[in-house]
């Protein structure tokens, strides 16, 4: 059903506005913005940064219930369960004025990490592969450059509601945005195959049609997935580099202001990594169809491995911000990167629940970055060491995703012949 407010409009289009917000406001809150609030909490309640970064931790909870909302999507369509996840992360925000006690802020950090799945790779997994099948790569880097928006955007956001008025009503004004997203992604986002037909021959793009048909039947099983020696490479590539997330950037803030910025410009250093992001994915997205997303990847661990050496080592202002430089140009391709390789490597098939099982791996990087970050902080009193050990963790990575066998190796002769061209050449 075409909405009468959309007019000419290919509703693959708002549909992917919808994921970009989704994805992006998400890790804009939950990620970016975490060292906004550290400060204040810190002060108001004396709790040290080892017990607040334990809340990142919690983000073992996205791990443990991803199958179950990728097998969710794939049965019921990721509509309502992005309607029920993106309720779930606004109620954990408008709880967390409330507490009083830690393990409060640890429960609704769980809450929001349980929506985190079906509002971010979930979402644009599904979404973008099916209505874009032609030009996946590229639209998957706009789309997931929406992580990059909700980093430029959130942090200013709350520091400035927290400087006028309180952290407190920074994060009822998170929950409000999150709720209403949820409301609009309930009218708008479809994913019947159906829909997505009338949609194409409406807009002139009926030649993708059967294209799409076959991306969505084509590929392997969870089961067969996990039987694969491709699956584990690939698994243990992406772990590795996860723990740029959880390890590097919910530190860089409270790192910049150590390391001699002011916190304004600690604030502003954070959110040009962000910005820098939405280049990058729209770059690694694009080479993705050429070079093929697992070597994207390659390429995007490397240069963040170069980049938190660099911040990790650098004795001026000047080398800091060069860091900065590389490692913004290869944090920010990561996003899309992760939903591509899983789609490139094992198609489209069951993608939510192979894609589910991936993030229960992202478990070791979620529960153990920020306690390692938080533990050598408070013993060291700096974030180098952890920088340096993130950056071997990298280098393993980067070595099995090169030894990470071809996409057809993967699948049965029948599934290679039935592969659309554009999705073969891996």
């Amino acid at each position: 059903m075409t909405l009468p407010f959309f007019g000419r409009i290919y509703r693959g289009y708002p549909i992917a506005v919808i994921v970009f917000l989704s994805t992006g406001l998400s890790v804009g809150m939950t990620q970016y913005s975490f060292g906004e609030f550290a400060g204040p909490l810190r002060e108001q309640f004396g709790w040290t940064q080892t017990q607040l970064n334990l809340s990142l931790a919690f983000s073992f909870i996205s791990g443990i219930i991803a199958p179950f909302m990728g097998g969710l999507s794939d049965r019921a369509g990721i509509r309502p369960v992005m309607f029920g996840s993106l309720l779930l992360i606004a109620i954990g925000f408008a709880l967390r004025p409330f507490i009083t006690e830690l393990w409060h802020w640890y429960l609704f950090s769980a809450l929001v990490y349980a929506g985190f799945p079906g509002a971010t790779l979930l979402p644009a997994g599904k979404v973008v592969g099916l209505w874009f099948p032609k030009t996946r790569g590229r639209v998957m880097g706009a789309v997931v450059a929406g992580n990059n928006f909700g980093g430029m955007t959130m942090p200013p956001l709350a520091a400035g509601i927290i400087a006028v008025v309180s952290w407190e009503v920074a994060y009822v004004t998170f929950a409000v945005i999150m709720a209403l997203l949820a409301l609009v992604a309930l009218l708008v986002v479809v994913e019947d195959s159906a829909s997505v037909r009338v949609e194409m021959e409406r807009t002139g793009r009926g030649d993708q049609v059967e294209i799409s048909r076959a991306a969505a039947k084509t590929g392997i099983t969870v089961r067969q997935a996990l039987r694969n020696r491709n699956f584990w490479l690939i698994m243990i590539g992406l772990v590795a580099a996860t723990f740029t997330y959880q390890g590097v950037l919910t530190q860089l803030r409270q790192h910049f202001e150590e390391s001699g910025f002011e916190p304004a410009l600690a604030t502003t250093a954070v959110s040009i990594i962000a910005g820098m992001g939405i280049g990058s994915k729209l770059a690694f997205g694009r080479a993705s169809e050429r070079i093929t997303a697992r070597i994207a990847t390659v390429i995007s661990v490397l240069l963040q491995a170069i980049g938190v050496l660099m911040i990790a080592s650098a004795d001026t202002q000047a080398l800091l911000w060069v860091g900065i430089f590389v490692f913004g140009l290869g944090f920010g391709g990561l996003g899309a990167l992760i939903v591509l390789v899983v789609q490139e490597a094992f198609g489209m098939k069951e993608f939510g629940g192979i894609m589910g099982v991936v993030q229960v791996g992202m478990i070791v990087s979620g529960a153990g970055a920020p306690f390692l970050a938080g533990a050598l902080h408070d013993s060291t009193g700096s974030y180098d060491s952890t920088f340096l050990i993130i950056v071997g963790i990298f280098a393993i990575g980067i070595v099995a995703l090169l030894l990470a066998r071809p996409i057809e190796a993967a699948l049965d002769p029948d599934e290679q012949a039935a592969r659309p061209k554009n999705l073969s050449r891996r």
